[in-house]
């Protein structure tokens, strides 16, 4: 099978898991893992990149053979049995030695650390002798792991037809200290877990944090003046600021994809109900009514619609309703309770926790509630957040006894579970978009 016919495959397998849900819509639940389309992952050759810094050009290489090995799509190929240890970029591959070597996608890579970060890569099909990927990439000179994680997209991007997700970071809830005497406390780090550093000090409870769509703000609960209310936090200036004075409490935050609105709920009286306010400031919108408990409000792609949880029907469903509040509709038909829901940045799926049976579950279903798949299934597991292209999803698992949450990766398949490295507990991952 050549490099193309495999390449397409890859593809097929990136829509397979769509296609055969779309296919079992006819079927109110499906408890089951759908797998994408029968490939195995790609090998792929990786040579150190060539630098005046060896030591350099191994650890950019190695950021982009761990990125892809991660994703379950490829097979990187242990270096040292390569028939070259390091790239020439500026050079055409002897496609006849690396064909004998059974190897059939080929990165060459060069970088270099001055005032800037340079790097170049070059992407070959060895059984078509044709380059699939050459570029150039720049990163600043303090983001040196940067230059890997966009090389590994431009890869990923390019022999499988979907977006990269490896140029993000992803905010959490760092937890540490006694179960019984938690201190919670916001941090943030790349999506391998790298370059880990907090945020808040931990002298008040912080819950829930939520990026923007440009990156910069964080929306979060903050338990500063002994109820939660929802804060905003700018990352590149470490600002805080209350964002509505609502109600005793104020909580479950996110913002709409334009970055220009917070939606969150409000507890008054007994009653939870969901309201919208200007990142700017002014009089917030209440978009939902009554004696229920509405929360964890999420926003379409295109801004037009939100979902949310709520036990207005005797136990907690997903509801979907337009974005200026009004004619909601439960979307939410399985056996337990749904919570968390969060819509997929491609808007073709709705990822969610259900509890059942004892167990927790983390699954996707079709905006219309249809195709229901669970993907992971624990003691305790919750807190779905997206990658940028839609097809993996951060979670926080709890073990229960004495241990802490850790955060997990899953697929959309339900393979390729993975456990995220942090340096402490962790729960409340939120995934930020490709950065700039």
């Amino acid at each position: 099978m050549t490099l193309l016919t495999r390449r397409n495959a890859l593809k097929l397998g990136l829509a397979g898991g769509i296609a055969m849900a779309a296919a079992a819509k006819a079927s109110a639940q499906l408890n089951i893992t759908v797998e994408g389309a029968n490939f195995r992952p790609l090998p792929i050759a990786i040579p150190d990149f060539a630098s005046s810094d060896p030591t350099f050009g191994r650890e950019i290489a190695e950021i982009v053979r761990n990125n892809l090995r991660r994703s379950g799509l490829f097979q990187p190929l242990d270096p040292a049995s390569l028939p070259v240890q390091v790239g020439d970029v500026n050079a055409t591959p002897d496609f006849n030695t690396w064909r004998t070597a059974n190897v059939d996608a080929l990165v060459m890579g060069a970088v270099e650390r001055g005032g800037q970060i340079s790097s170049s890569v070059r992407v070959w099909d060895t059984r078509q002798g044709a380059q699939v990927v050459g570029s150039s990439y720049n990163t600043d000179p303090n983001s040196s792991r940067r230059v890997g994680h966009i090389i590994s997209d431009a890869i990923y991007s390019n022999l499988t037809g979907g977006g990269g997700y490896f140029d993000t970071r992803v905010i959490y809830v760092a937890e540490s200290g006694p179960k019984a005497n938690r201190v919670r406390r916001l941090a943030i780090m790349d999506q391998d877990g790298a370059n880990s550093q907090y945020l808040t000090d931990g002298s008040s409870m912080a819950l829930t944090p939520r990026f923007s769509p440009n990156g910069d703000m964080v929306t979060y609960m903050n338990f500063a003046n002994g109820n939660p209310q929802v804060f905003l936090l700018q990352l590149s200036t470490g600002r805080q600021q209350q964002l509505a004075a609502v109600g005793a409490m104020t909580f479950a935050p996110r913002f709409s994809p334009d970055g220009g609105t917070v939606a969150f709920s409000v507890e008054q009286g007994g009653a939870t109900n969901i309201y919208s306010v200007s990142t700017g400031g002014g009089q917030p919108m209440q978009l939902t009514s009554g004696a229920a408990i509405d929360t964890g409000p999420s926003y379409s792609p295109d801004g037009s619609r939100i979902l949310f949880e709520s036990d207005r029907g005797g136990s907690p469903q997903i509801y979907m309703m337009g974005a200026s509040g009004g004619n909601a509709q439960r979307i939410s038909f399985g056996q337990g309770s749904y919570s968390t829901p969060v819509w997929s940045p491609n808007g073709d799926l709705i990822a969610f926790t259900r509890q059942s049976g004892g167990q927790f579950n983390i699954g996707v279903m079709n905006p219309d509630g249809s195709g229901e798949r669970m993907l992971y299934s624990s003691f305790h597991a919750e807190g779905p957040t997206w990658a940028p292209n839609g097809r993996v999803i951060m979670f926080f698992q709890d073990p229960g006894g004495n241990d802490g949450p850790r955060l997990m990766s899953i697929d959309i398949w339900g393979r390729n579970l993975l456990t995220i490295p942090t340096d402490g507990y962790a729960s409340d991952p939120a995934w930020s978009g490709l950065r700039a």
